[in-house]
């Protein structure tokens, strides 16, 4: 495994979330651990994770209501849900607010770690988005990420950095999209823990700047307030 899955696991039930710890930390993966449902919340804003396994009976705020949160806060990771009730309108709501998968307390551990590595390689496909090769054109501007450069609106010709060229890029291929500043500090920056800074923003009002005829009224570079970015082209 060239890098590392980090994985969330909520879970208020001291031993069972030791035993998953180390047991997934035995896998080769990243293993943070939270005893309820808010303090989740607020690790998965500071540091990006490639799963969740998240208790649905957890103090302060249910692992349904995270769940829905997360979702609702456009964050793409795969989340497997675990439950004591056994009961068909539990699983149902739980898929229904956007888990990906359900397992029942008390369950086969080398059941959990197999559908553990699925979901993996399933979120990992979804992030693989088909690329749009080295040239793009959209309006008066084009890019040559390959060259490191864009002619724009204007027809001037302006040298890119690669991180430049990386979030263009990101940006394009998730065309009409919204992408999470999670997403993108992780695909861009390769942080896992994620700075307060405002650079993203800068890279965008560069872009308006390239690319917009009104850099104040932008119609491609969009900024979605509190969750992300997108590209729009019609």
């Amino acid at each position: 495994m060239n890098k590392k899955y980090s994985v969330l696991v909520v879970e208020d039930e001291e031993n069972l979330s030791e035993a998953l710890k180390l047991n997934l930390q035995l896998e080769g993966y990243d293993v943070t651990v939270s005893s309820d449902g808010g303090d989740a919340l607020k690790a998965v804003q500071k540091e990006h994770f490639d799963l969740i396994i998240l208790d649905v009976m957890l103090p302060e705020i249910d692992g349904i209501t995270v769940c829905e949160t997360l979702r609702v806060q456009n964050y793409e990771m795969p989340i497997l849900m675990l439950s004591a009730r056994n009961s068909g309108a539990d699983r149902v709501l739980g898929l229904k607010k956007g888990a990906d998968d359900y397992l029942t307390k008390p369950f086969n551990l080398e059941e959990l770690l197999l559908r553990v590595n699925k979901l993996l390689v399933k979120g990992k496909q979804i992030n693989l988005k088909q690329s749009i090769g080295d040239t793009y054109s959209f309006g008066n501007n084009s890019v040559d990420f390959k060259a490191l450069e864009c002619l724009t609106k204007t027809g001037e010709k302006v040298e890119l950095t690669k991180k430049e060229a990386m979030l263009l890029k990101l940006l394009i291929e998730n065309k009409n999209e919204v992408v999470t500043r999670e997403k993108i500090l992780k695909s861009v920056w390769g942080y896992n823990v994620y700075p307060t800074t405002r650079t993203i923003d800068n890279f965008i009002l560069n872009f308006r700047k390239y690319f917009e005829e009104d850099s104040r009224n932008p119609k491609y570079f969009i900024s979605v307030r509190g969750v992300g970015y997108k590209f729009i082209e019609n």
